[in-house]
C-alpha cells in the first residue's frame, strides 16, 4: 500500500514511512528507556546528565509516534526497583525532572492532540508529583489522538499482584471467595491496562536483552525489538526503523500462518475452541503419511 507521508516528518523520517504499510503498524507500542547513566558516563558526565537529555529523546519519540498515527504509546520512565536501589540524590532528580516535564509538555502534547495518563503504584510518589501528574492528565483529557502512558513506580509482578487483590476484594463485595472467578479475563480486567490493547511492538535501547520486570502479562505476543542505541540518542527516525522491523515479521500468536488473531480475543478463544474440535476429532481418523508434525 503506498504510503501517505504524515505531516511534520523530515525528510530522513519521511524517507523510511514511504517504505511503511501504513495498515500494518503497531497499534500499541511499550519502550523500555533505557541508557541514560551510559550515556552520561562516555561522555565524563554525571548520570542525572543523562536522564536530561533522555527527556529530550521522549519529546522526539513522542512526537513522531503521534504524527504516523500510532493509537497508544507506553514509555517505562521509572521502576519500582529506581525508587528502592537507586540513591535517593538520584530519585529526588528524577522526580523534579519528572514534574518539570509534565509542566513543559502539556502544550506540546496538545498540539499534537495526545492524551496522557499513567500505570504504576502512583500513590506511593510524593504527593507534589501526583498533583503535578493529575493536573497534566486533566489538561489533555480532551485529546482524541495517541494515549501516550508514562509507567512511573512501575513493577509488572507488583501489578499482577495488585489484580489478584482486587480481583479478591471484589469477591468479598459479592458474597464471598465462591463468588470469585479466576480466569485470564479476570486478571486482564483488573491490571492497570485493562483499558489498553496488549503492546504489538515491545522497543528496548542500549542493547540489553531482557524486559526488566515490564508489562509481563500483556507482552506475552509481543514482537521484541532490541537496539544498541542508548536512550539519549534514540528519535523518531529510530522509531520508524524497529516499525519497520516489526513488519518483516509474521505474527502467528502461537498457531499457523492463516491465523493471525491474539489469542486473548474474543475470535483468537473461538478459532483456538474449533481447532481443539478439530484436533479431538482428528484422533479418529486414519492416520496421514509424510504430514510434518511439531513446532514451525
Amino acid at each position: 500500500m503506498q504510503a501517505t507521508i504524515p505531516a511534520g516528518l523530515d525528510r530522513k523520517q519521511a524517507e523510511l514511512y514511504h517504505k511503511l504499510d501504513p495498515s500494518r503498524l503497531p497499534k500499541h507500542i511499550a519502550i523500555i528507556m533505557d541508557g541514560n547513566g551510559r550515556w552520561a558516563r562516555r561522555r565524563h558526565m554525571p548520570r542525572v546528565a543523562g536522564h536530561r537529555e533522555g527527556v529530550a529523546a521522549v519529546r522526539l519519540t513522542v512526537r513522531t509516534a503521534a504524527q504516523i498515527g500510532i493509537s497508544a504509546l507506553t514509555l517505562y520512565a521509572f521502576s519500582e526497583e529506581n525508587w528502592k536501589k537507586r540513591p535517593k540524590t538520584e530519585v529526588d532528580f528524577l522526580m523534579r525532572l519528572l514534574a518539570r516535564f509534565l509542566k513543559l509538555e502539556v502544550p506540546e502534547l496538545n498540539k499534537n492532540n495526545i492524551r496522557l495518563d499513567y500505570i504504576g503504584r502512583i500513590h506511593e510518589l510524593p504527593e507534589s508529583v501526583q498533583g503535578r501528574m493529575e493536573e497534566s492528565r486533566e489538561m489533555t483529557s480532551h485529546n482524541t489522538g495517541m494515549l501516550l502512558t508514562l509507567a512511573l513506580n512501575y513493577s509488572a509482578r507488583s501489578e499482577i499482584v495488585d489484580a489478584f487483590r482486587s480481583i479478591a476484594s471484589a469477591a468479598a463485595r459479592n458474597g464471598g471467595i465462591d463468588h470469585m472467578t479466576v480466569d485470564e479475563d479476570s486478571i486482564a480486567q483488573h491490571l492497570y491496562t485493562s483499558h489498553l490493547p496488549d503492546p504489538d511492538l515491545v522497543i528496548r535501547t542500549s542493547g540489553e536483552m531482557r524486559l526488566s520486570n515490564f508489562l509481563l502479562w500483556q507482552l506475552a505476543y509481543a514482537e521484541i525489538h532490541v537496539v544498541p542505541t542508548l536512550w539519549p540518542d534514540f528519535d523518531g527516525f529510530h522509531l520508524l526503523e524497529s516499525i519497520a522491523e516489526y513488519q518483516k515479521r509474521e505474527r502467528r500468536y502461537g498457531g499457523l500462518n492463516e491465523d493471525h488473531t491474539p489469542p486473548g480475543s474474543s475470535h483468537g478463544r473461538a478459532v483456538a475452541a474449533q481447532h481443539n474440535a478439530n484436533h479431538s476429532s482428528s484422533q479418529h481418523a486414519p492416520a496421514h503419511h509424510g504430514v510434518k508434525s511439531g513446532r514451525s
